[in-house]
């Protein structure tokens, strides 16, 4: 990374994004303004060097080769597991599971934990506002095993209502999966007291951490959560990546998710032993560039700090929510107390789609639709939102773009 210094000194937007190559193109005659950082952030030179390095100097198979190149690709892929335990404050690194995202995480914890742990009458308890990647898993689950999927209201503000939580928790409650930070809304929700009570109750519980782990401090010790999940492409690093914290016992006790090589240590026809954590989770090649260049994101990351970007980004956030506000006909979804840098809104009498096609003629990437999370926007009794996410790279002179093509878009529409 150039320029750490000066990063390190005082937040210097400007090195930031010369760190990434993508935000110097233009999107039909304008400079990109990219706000799509909630589905995927850009990534960072570093990153890409890593992924051009191990194929252009390491290239090989990991954990079985004796041969140099063998050696050099297995050390740095496990490298990144060391980087991940610390990144997340892991008690040991047997308990970082590589994935190919978040989805297959928790379809991981519900193929195998669930499997194992649920029957018919138990209850499984998710929140309004989760993205389906946290719903179907456990409406698959529920259904095969007779289970029960209980859902957690939320108000207009789009916080959950800990009252409800605390009516449906009960002594058949086997699990409580819920999102970290929302995906459409923003909002921070209270895991910490969740991952309380739930226990309470002889719960388990798997935190999505697909939005929380770019912005937040993560410690999944003081958390005590039993499972935590999250995406490599939302925190700067590849896509096709994913990482599942666990709780070594349960680890332990779950039975693998996938059969082939590597998660193995003998193979008979009669019989087969599985091999330790935490490779009985990781059949077959894995996605070892991606993976590699991942420890390369979490290293940028903490150099220039998670608090400082917190910082930047809530500035922005502050910012757009004022210029927001002022656009007629607008309505911010999602107002909760505690957020992330993520703004959902509708216009009067403006679809989300037409309002997308519009800013992007003008070079501005925001999301528009439901975002995974239908329910949610059923909750709030619309077919979807535009949502604009900022990332340690946007500016104040981005959201006022935003704001320009919102103006002008209003102005044709309505």
């Amino acid at each position: 990374m150039t320029e750490t210094l000066t990063i390190k000194a005082a937040y210097d937007v400007g090195a930031i994004r010369r760190e990434f190559p993508a935000l110097n193109r233009d999107v039909k005659g304008k400079p990109l303004v990219y706000f799509d950082n909630a589905a995927t952030t850009q990534k960072p030179q570093v990153v890409i060097d890593a992924l051009v390095n191990y194929y252009s100097h390491y290239n090989a198979n990991i954990h079985r080769g004796i041969h140099t190149l063998a050696e050099e690709a297995t050390a740095a892929f496990e490298a990144t597991r060391d980087a991940v335990k610390d990144f997340i404050n892991a008690p040991s690194r047997e308990e970082i599971i590589f994935t190919s995202g978040c989805t297959e995480g928790i379809n991981l914890v519900a193929q195998t934990w669930g499997r194992a742990n649920l029957k018919a009458g138990d209850e499984v308890i998710v929140s309004n506002m989760e993205h389906h990647s946290n719903i179907v898993p456990w409406y698959l689950i529920c259904q095969e095993k007779g289970a029960v999927l209980k859902v957690i209201p939320i108000d207009e503000n789009g916080e959950l209502l800990m009252e409800r939580f605390d009516e449906l928790l009960t002594e058949k409650t086997r699990l409580v999966s819920v999102v970290h930070v929302s995906n459409a809304l923003g909002t921070i929700n209270p895991v910490k007291t969740i991952v309380e009570k739930a226990h309470k109750a002889g719960a388990v519980v798997l935190l999505d951490g697909a939005q929380s782990t770019v912005h937040l401090d993560v410690d999944v010790q003081d958390l005590d959560t039993d499972f935590f999940v999250f995406s490599s492409h939302k925190v700067y690093g590849p896509t096709g990546v994913g990482v599942l914290y666990g709780k070594k016992h349960l680890l332990e006790e779950m039975p693998p998710y996938q059969g082939g090589g590597e998660m193995i240590k003998d193979v008979a026809f009669d019989k087969i032993t599985y091999n330790d954590l935490p490779y009985k989770f990781e059949a077959g090649t894995p996605n070892i560039a991606d993976t590699i260049a991942l420890k390369a994101a979490i290293e940028f990351t903490k150099e220039i700090g998670k608090e400082a970007i917190r910082r930047h980004e809530n500035d922005l956030l502050s910012y757009a929510t004022e210029g927001l506000l002022q656009i007629p006909g607008l309505r911010i979804i999602g107002t909760a107390k505690n957020k992330i840098s993520v703004i959902s809104f509708v216009i009067d009498k403006v679809h989300p789609q037409d309002l997308g096609i519009l800013l992007d003629n003008r070079g501005v990437a925001v999301r528009t639709g439901h975002h995974c999370a239908q329910p949610l926007m059923d909750c709030y009794r619309i077919p979807g939102t535009t949502r604009a996410s900022f990332a340690m790279y946007n500016t104040k002179e981005e959201v006022d773009s935003l704001l320009a093509g919102l103006q002008k878009a209003v102005k044709l529409l309505v």
